[in-house]
């Protein structure tokens, strides 16, 4: 097993999952919304309390950009490493702990059981849930960098890779740059409206 693979072993629950062909983009479909509604209807009834934050997050999240068609949700719980507290429910109800990472912000993911999500498991609080909700908002309204995030992802998804979490990895220069710009964006509106 490649090094990388070795990595990837270390979160994933199941063996790696290799790309069959290249990584697909659709465009914006305007159903993701109302499916995204679904699913967090069906993840309110299963967890009811516990749910404690829930929102759509992920390029499926912004009208007008391309994103690959998976429905990523954000769910903060009382404790993500708690699991006895959720995950059992949450299989009942047809979903799969795919990924459990306690080194990055003790994130789990589970897959849906019916349409293709990535449902993201944070504990309540966290940091992380905060940056990913500054980047999908600053992607709905910042026209110039949607563009230049569309324009990386299809270049990125022009090329091969072996898994997906590969091209994910390969955004990561411009996802920062992005976030830079609305973290600085957020840090100024916070600022005036301080002042």
């Amino acid at each position: 097993m490649e090094a990388y693979e070795k990595e990837l072993a270390k979160s994933i629950i199941g063996p790696p999952q290799p790309l069959t062909g290249r990584i697909e983009l659709a465009d914006y479909d305007p159903t993701w919304p109302s499916s995204y509604e679904r699913e967090a209807a069906r993840i309110r009834s299963v967890l009811n309390e516990r749910v404690l934050r829930l929102e759509h997050v992920g390029s499926t999240s912004v009208e007008s950009l391309v994103a690959k068609p998976i429905i990523d949700i954000v769910l903060e719980v009382p404790d993500s490493r708690g699991e006895d507290a959720y995950v059992a429910d949450m299989e009942a109800a047809g979903y799969v702990l795919r990924i459990r990472e306690p080194d990055w912000f003790e994130h789990r993911l589970f897959k849906g059981p019916d349409i293709n999500i990535n449902l993201h498991v944070f504990s309540a609080g966290c940091a992380e849930v905060d940056r990913m909700l500054i980047f999908r908002d600053w992607l709905r309204t910042d026209a110039t960098d949607r563009d230049l995030y569309a324009q990386k992802k299809r270049e990125l998804a022009g090329r091969d890779w072996k898994y997906v979490q590969q091209y994910a990895d390969a955004k990561t220069a411009v996802v920062k740059e992005i976030m830079d710009r609305a973290l600085a964006a957020e840090h100024e509106g916070a600022y005036k409206s301080g002042s």
